[in-house]
């Protein structure tokens, strides 16, 4: 895959952490993440780690039928290293990749693991990553019965011809069938994923797309600004000029209609890139990220975060498998985070959130740009005067700058 790990310092080879980290364990919300890293095709604007049957061919521990087992170590693992303290799981997201190219009853074994090695919560929210053509409603069946709770569907367009840019393999109609197939499953919650700024997408292409996820019914809506990442088909393509980049000031307008078109059918923006119609239908797992909650991913390539101490695994599936068949943690690096450089990513991550930032993180420039932000617009002034800097719309579009500014 064209992405790279970052560097860091060397990970223990059983996975031992800072007593640091532990302190306080059990105490801030826990999550699972578990990697699945496999796709029946590659989308070409895709980056993830993950793998054709092809491209990973006959290596031992490659296979999607030894994934389960695999995870199911990391997850004894993660308890012997977590130790004694009681750390109840109150999400669980299973991502990729395509989990659903797995049958449920592998995602079920994984989850039955994670339940009897630390203990699932009442109410956890457990959410599964599909596409829309790699279900059918016995799988969604089998889904919820494993214990799932929530589905998140990557529909990305209504319009063929977008589709077909992205190398999207579904139908434009198959993600409202699939939501319904869902609810008729007895799923509560189900997200629809949706990407603008496709090269050729126009602004009614991205109405016809926003309009056709509302009316499918989900209670949920994610919508992403299109990047093109080095190493992809589409940053190839972009580079031959067979396809033109995308443009700023058209994913702006795009943003500012998907967000009037939901904001009218009762979803409400909770995350800069993210629509709910109700609090209960917000992602909880993603709200652990961005609150800087402990999370432990199981996978090829996850990364976990647990009191400061971030790390990452190894990326190709064999040799994620093949640590752990020889007793070893599969983590490639970490790095422990000073109290600054949280402090840092608590800025860059709360300021997205509908409920903003503590301006108490702030130092003296921030403060005062933060002052600056509310005077052009970008931050709302009412709520800067009770001490919390939120975004304005306006200010969604430039989040990053808003960031950059508060940080000085």
């Amino acid at each position: 895959m064209p992405s790279t790990l970052p560097d860091g310092e060397p990970a223990p080879a059983d996975g031992t952490l800072p007593p640091s980290s532990l302190a306080g364990l059990g105490t801030r919300p826990f999550g699972i993440y578990l990697h699945v890293p496999f796709c029946t095709t590659r989308c070409g604007y895709c980056d993830f780690n993950t793998y054709t049957a092809e491209e990973l061919g006959p290596e031992p521990g490659a296979s999607r039928a030894s994934w389960a087992d695999a995870a199911v170590t990391e997850l004894r693992l993660a308890r012997a290293v977590l130790g004694e303290a009681e750390v109840e799981v109150s999400t669980v997201f299973v991502g990729g990749g395509t989990p659903t190219v797995l049958p449920p009853d592998d995602l079920g074994k994984v989850l039955r693991a994670v339940d009897d090695e630390f203990g699932l919560a009442p109410g956890a929210e457990i959410t599964t990553e599909a596409n829309p053509e790699s279900v059918t409603p016995a799988s969604l069946e089998g889904l919820l019965a494993a214990g799932f709770t929530r589905i998140s569907l990557g529909m990305q367009s209504a319009r063929a011809h977008v589709l077909a840019v992205l190398d999207r393999v579904h139908t434009p109609g198959r993600p409202a069938h699939a939501v319904r197939e869902a609810r008729q499953a007895g799923f509560g919650h189900v997200n629809l994923d949706l990407i603008y700024g496709t090269p050729g997408e126009s602004l009614d292409d991205w109405l016809v797309s926003v309009t056709a996820a509302i009316d499918a019914g989900p209670d949920h809506v994610s919508a992403y600004a299109l990047i093109v990442e080095e190493g992809t088909k589409l940053a190839a393509r972009i580079r031959r000029r067979e396809l033109a980049e995308p443009d700023d000031d058209d994913q702006a307008d795009k943003y500012d209609l998907a967000d009037d078109v939901l904001s009218n059918a009762g979803f409400g923006w909770y995350e800069v890139s993210n629509w709910a119609t109700s609090e209960a239908a917000r992602c909880a797992h993603n709200g652990l990220y961005w609150t800087g909650g402990d999370w432990w991913g199981v996978g090829p390539g996850a990364h976990s975060h647990v009191g400061g101490t971030r790390w990452w695994n190894v990326k190709h599936p064999a040799a994620w498998a093949g640590r752990l068949a020889a007793g070893r943690s599969p983590a490639h690096a970490r790095e422990i985070l000073d109290a600054d450089t949280r402090r840092v990513e608590r800025v860059l991550l709360e300021t997205r959130l509908v409920g903003g930032l503590d301006v108490a993180l702030l130092d003296d420039g921030g403060c005062a740009a933060a002052g600056r932000l509310a005077a052009d617009g970008l931050l709302d002034a009412t709520q800067l005067d009770e001490g919390r800097a939120v975004l304005t719309r306006r200010g969604r579009l430039l989040a990053d700058a808003v960031v950059r500014d508060l940080l000085g």
